[in-house]
């Protein structure tokens, strides 16, 4: 089952138990899905492939921790839990993240293999990591933990 045929059955799931949360949430997915086909029409695409879905799922969600991060800053609290509620919907749909030491170890990996040694490396480990751990691991954490290692 696609993503888009999912989310279209997870529309009509959410109609039917009255789920307003769930509902507005995975219509505003199909919403960012359609968008995206129609601007790749012109150049002969009719469907997405697996990875730029999983590229609109990822954009969602970084757009809802932005969200969640600027509502505290702001003391709203309200909007944070409608935020974190809508996140949680969102991330049903995307891989399951990674833990810390798993992530920790691919960074290393990545750092041997690159021969990073200092700050100034940061740029070469961050594209080969971002790569290997896209959709698995959220950019701002892999960021965190390249700086910590390459400071160290």
């Amino acid at each position: 089952m696609s993503l888009r045929e999912r989310i279209d059955a997870e529309i009509k799931a959410a109609m039917k138990s009255k789920d307003k949360v769930r509902l507005e949430t995975v219509r505003g997915i199909k919403k960012f899905i359609l968008e995206k086909e129609v601007s790749l029409r012109p150049s002969g695409q009719d469907t997405l492939t697996e990875a730029q879905e999983m590229e609109i799922l990822m954009q969602i969600a970084k757009q809802r921790r932005d969200s969640i991060e600027q509502y505290r800053k702001g003391g709203r609290e309200d909007l944070v839990a409608q935020e974190e509620a809508e996140l949680a919907i969102v991330e049903e749909y995307l891989p399951a993240q990674m833990s810390d030491e798993e992530v920790s170890q691919v960074v290393d990996e990545v750092i041997a293999s690159v021969g990073a040694t200092s700050a100034k490396d940061m740029g070469k480990v961050m594209g080969k990591a971002m790569q290997q751990l896209k959709g698995k691991a959220d950019g701002n954490r892999i960021q965190d933990m390249v700086k910590a290692k390459l400071n160290s």
